[in-house]
C-alpha cells in the first residue's frame, strides 16, 4: 500500500516513464474548511495493498501556510463524505471494520457514519444502517445534520428496508420493474432503491449521538439530487429532477423547511434548468445556475441567476457576462457571488459584484475547483490543477487576487517536457486555440511525431490536470501532443458553441484539423507520423476522422458514438441528446455510415459498464472493422480492448496500465511499421 503518512512521488522510476509508479502517485482531492477556519482538510488518493483500487485518506493543512501537511485520518479502507460539526468535530463515511451491537469481535459493515472529535482522538460510529449512507450536509451554527440514504421505494421506515434488502439478496433477486425513465445512470442501474434525505440533531452526551433521525423528504422516487443546507440548518435547498412528458427529466429547485418537511418550489421553469445552488449566510438569497433548455437549434446557455427564498423572485445576476459560471459562495455580507467559470483555457475564480452584476476575475492561470470561502470572507481555497500541474492547493486573497500555495500532502515531479497556448484560424476566421505538450529535446533538429487528443462532453475544454487523460506520459516517450479545443468548447463565449451545435461533423472537425495543420507546420513537429485519439465525444471525433482522412498513421476510439442512430435512445439520458440531435443531424454526421472510408488502423476500447455510451457502440464498431477486412484475419490492423467492469472511465489502477500500454505500444507500432508487441493482461 502507498505510505499515506508520508505520500510522496519520489521512487526510483520516474512516474511518467513507470507505469506502476504512475498509478501509485498519490492525488489531491476535494477540501473542507472547518467552522471556525481553522482546520482545512484535503483529500488524498493511494492505491491499496495489492495495488488494485485507490482509497482515501483525509489531511490537514494550515490555512496560514506556515506549516507542513498532517495525516488526519487513517484506515485501510480510506474516508469518504467529510463535514464538520458546529464545534469542529468531523463526521465522514467509512467501510472500516466496526463492532455488531453487543459484540466485542470486529465485523464487517456497510459505509458507516463516524465521528471524529475536535482536538484528536479516536474516531467512533456515530450510526449505522443496513444500506450505509451517502451524503453528509452539516450546518456551521447549528447542530442539525442532513444524510441522505438509500431506501427502496414504498417502504415506510428502516426496518422494512432492510428486510427487503435482505430478502432480494438471498433470493437472488436483482429484477428491477420501471414506471418511468431514465432506467440507468453512468454505470449503475436505477432502481428498486432511490436516495432519501433524513435529518437528525447531534446530541452531545459525551460521544455524540443521532437524536431524532426522520424523514425529510419522504418516497420520492428519484427526485432528491444535490443539497445545501442553511448555516443555521433551517433551510435545506435541493436540486429536484422532475420527469415530465416524452420521457423528459428537468431540474428545478425545492426549499425545505427541515424543522416541519414542509416544501415548496424555488425555482421551475419550462424554458429553464436549475443547478448548483448556494445560500447567504443570512439564509435569505439563493444563487444558482440557470441554463436554456436546448432544441435542435439552439445551444444551451448557462448564467447565474438570484432568489430572493421569502418571495421566490429571481432575477438574473451578469446578465451580460458571455460564460458559463458556477456559483460557490457568497461573501458574508451577500453583496458578491463568487464563481468559476472556464474561460480560455483555464477555470478561473470569479467575484461577480451582486448590485452591478460586474464580473471580476480574481485567479489566472490554472482550473479552480473545490473552492470554499473563509468564515472571514477573506480568504478562498481551492484546489488548482492545469496542464502543467497536477493538483496544489492555493489561499486566495479575495481583494487582491493574490494566490498563495500552500504545503500540501504531495509534490510532484517535474514533468518531462514544456506546455505551449497555441492557436490557428479556421476558414472562416475564427481562432481555434489549444495546448501543445512538447517532450523535452524537441527542436528543429529534432522534431517530435504529434498525438492529436480531442477532448469528450463535447462541452467541455483542456483545462483541468486529468490522470486518465494524461498527456505527459506521452512526452515522457517523445510524443508532442496536441490538446486542442475546437467548436463547441466552453470558455470561449456562446457564439463559439453555436457554431457547432448539432454540426458535430462540420465545424468541430474542420476546427482540429485547421489547428493541427498549424501545429504540423512547425519545424520542431514532424508532419509524417501523426496519429489521433480521442474519448466519448472526443471518440466520436476520431470515428469521423477515421472516415474522413487517411492521414493518421493510427487512430485510437475510446468510449465512442459511432452509430448515432442507436446511440441516442440507448444512452443514459436519451431527452438530452434528442434535443440536438435530429434525424437530419444523425444521417449526415454518424460515422457508421463511412465504414468503407476507412483505412487507417484503428484501437477500439470499450467498458461494458459504460451506461453513457453503451457497450453496443464499441461493438458495433468493431463489427464494422472486422467485416469489412477482407484479407488474412491475421493481417487485421485493428485492436479492440474491452473491459467487463469499467464504466465510461478506465479507472482501477490495473486497468489503467493496461490502458496506457495497449495505447502506446498500438501507436508506437503503426508508427514504425511494424507488428505490435504482446501486452501482459496478466
Amino acid at each position: 500500500m502507498t505510505d499515506l503518512s508520508h505520500p510522496s512521488t519520489e521512487t526510483t522510476a520516474s512516474p511518467w516513464l513507470d507505469l506502476d509508479a504512475y498509478v501509485e502517485v498519490p492525488r489531491i482531492g476535494a477540501l473542507s474548511l472547518s467552522p471556525d477556519g481553522e482546520t482545512l482538510l484535503c483529500s488524498v488518493q493511494g492505491v491499496n495493498a495489492d495495488k488494485t483500487e485507490y482509497t482515501s485518506a483525509l489531511w490537514k493543512l494550515d490555512p496560514a501556510g506556515g506549516q507542513p501537511a498532517t495525516r488526519y485520518t487513517r484506515s485501510v479502507q480510506g474516508e469518504a463524505a467529510a463535514a464538520f460539526l458546529r464545534d469542529g468535530s468531523l463526521l465522514f463515511t467509512s467501510k472500516r471494520d466496526v463492532p455488531a451491537a453487543g459484540e466485542e469481535a470486529p465485523k464487517k459493515s456497510t459505509t458507516a457514519l463516524w465521528c471524529l472529535p475536535a482536538g484528536g482522538g479516536e474516531a467512533y460510529v456515530l450510526a449505522r444502517r443496513d444500506g450505509g449512507w451517502g451524503s453528509v450536509l452539516t450546518a456551521p451554527e447549528s447542530d442539525t445534520v442532513v444524510l441522505g440514504v438509500l431506501m427502496h421505494r414504498g417502504v415506510e421506515d428502516e426496518e422494512a428496508d432492510a428486510e427487503k434488502r435482505e430478502a432480494r439478496s438471498k433470493k437472488k433477486v436483482a429484477a428491477i420493474l420501471h414506471d418511468g425513465y431514465p432506467v440507468r445512470f453512468w454505470d449503475h442501474d436505477l432502481g428498486p432503491e432511490a436516495t432519501r434525505l433524513k435529518v437528525a440533531t447531534l446530541g452531545d452526551n459525551g460521544d455524540r449521538t443521532l437524536e431524532d433521525l426522520r424523514d425529510l423528504t419522504g418516497d420520492v422516487g428519484r427526485s432528491a439530487k444535490d443539497a445545501v443546507l442553511s448555516r443555521d440548518g433551517r433551510t435545506l435547498v435541493v436540486v429536484w429532477a422532475v420527469p415530465g412528458p416524452r420521457g423528459e427529466t428537468t431540474r428545478q429547485l425545492e426549499l425545505i423547511d427541515v424543522a416541519t418537511g414542509e416544501r415548496r418550489t424555488l425555482a421551475a421553469s419550462e424554458e429553464h434548468e436549475f443547478g448548483r445552488p448556494v445560500l447567504s449566510d443570512d439564509g435569505a438569497t439563493v444563487a444558482c445556475s440557470r441554463t436554456t433548455r436546448s432544441s435542435s437549434k439552439t445551444a444551451p446557455d448557462t448564467g447565474l441567476w438570484l432568489i430572493d427564498v421569502a418571495t421566490g423572485e429571481g432575477r438574473t445576476l451578469a446578465d451580460e457576462w458571455d460564460r458559463w459560471p458556477e456559483p460557490l459562495a457568497f461573501s458574508p455580507d451577500g453583496g458578491t457571488v463568487y464563481a468559476t467559470a472556464d474561460e480560455d483555457g483555464a477555470c478561473p475564480i470569479f467575484a461577480v459584484d451582486v448590485a452591478s452584476g460586474e464580473p471580476r476575475r480574481l485567479t489566472g492561470d490554472g482550473a479552480h475547483s473545490s473552492v470554499l470561502r473563509s468564515p472571514d470572507g477573506a480568504t478562498l481555497y481551492a484546489l488548482r490543477t492545469s496542464y502543467a500541474s497536477p493538483g496544489e492547493v492555493v489561499a486566495v486573497d479575495v481583494t487582491s487576487g493574490e494566490s498563495r500555495v500552500l504545503p500540501a500532502p504531495v509534490e510532484y515531479p517535474a514533468l518531462p517536457g514544456r506546455l505551449e497556448r497555441v492557436e490557428t484560424q479556421a476558414s472562416d476566421g475564427t481562432r481555434v486555440p489549444g495546448w501543445l505538450v512538447l517532450p523535452e529535446g524537441a527542436s528543429a533538429d529534432n522534431p517530435a511525431p504529434l498525438t492529436l487528443w480531442v477532448h469528450g462532453g463535447p462541452l467541455n475544454s483542456w483545462n483541468a490536470w486529468s490522470w486518465r487523460w494524461c498527456p505527459w506520459l506521452l512526452a515522457s516517450r517523445g510524443q508532442a501532443v496536441l490538446l486542442p479545443d475546437p467548436a463547441l468548447s466552453t470558455g470561449y463565449g456562446q457564439s463559439f458553441i453555436k457554431r457547432g451545435w448539432g454540426r458535430w461533423g462540420a465545424e468541430p472537425f474542420t476546427d482540429v484539423m485547421a489547428l493541427t495543420d498549424a501545429i504540423e507546420a512547425r519545424d520542431d513537429i514532424r508532419d509524417d507520423a501523426s496519429v489521433m485519439m480521442g474519448g466519448s465525444f472526443g471518440g466520436y471525433m476520431a470515428n469521423w476522422i477515421a472516415t474522413q482522412t487517411d492521414r493518421f498513421k493510427a487512430i485510437v476510439t475510446h468510449a465512442s458514438l459511432w452509430n448515432l442512430t442507436s446511440f441516442g435512445p440507448t444512452t443514459d439520458a436519451a431527452w438530452y441528446w434528442s434535443r440536438e440531435m435530429t434525424p437530419e443531424m444523425m444521417a449526415r454526421y454518424s460515422p457508421h455510415q463511412f465504414v468503407d472510408r476507412i483505412t487507417t488502423p484503428m484501437l477500439v476500447i470499450h467498458g461494458d459498464k459504460d451506461y453513457r455510451v453503451p457497450i453496443g457502440e464499441g461493438l458495433a464498431l468493431w463489427w464494422a472493422l472486422s467485416s469489412a477486412f477482407d484479407g488474412d484475419p491475421a493481417d487485421l490492423p485493428h485492436r479492440f480492448l474491452y473491459f467487463p467492469d469499467e464504466n465510461h472511465w478506465i479507472l482501477s489502477p490495473q486497468h489503467a496500465k493496461v490502458w496506457y500500454d495497449t495505447v502506446l505500444e498500438f501507436v508506437a507500432a503503426k508508427r514504425e511499421g511494424r507488428a505490435m508487441e504482446s501486452i501482459e493482461l496478466l
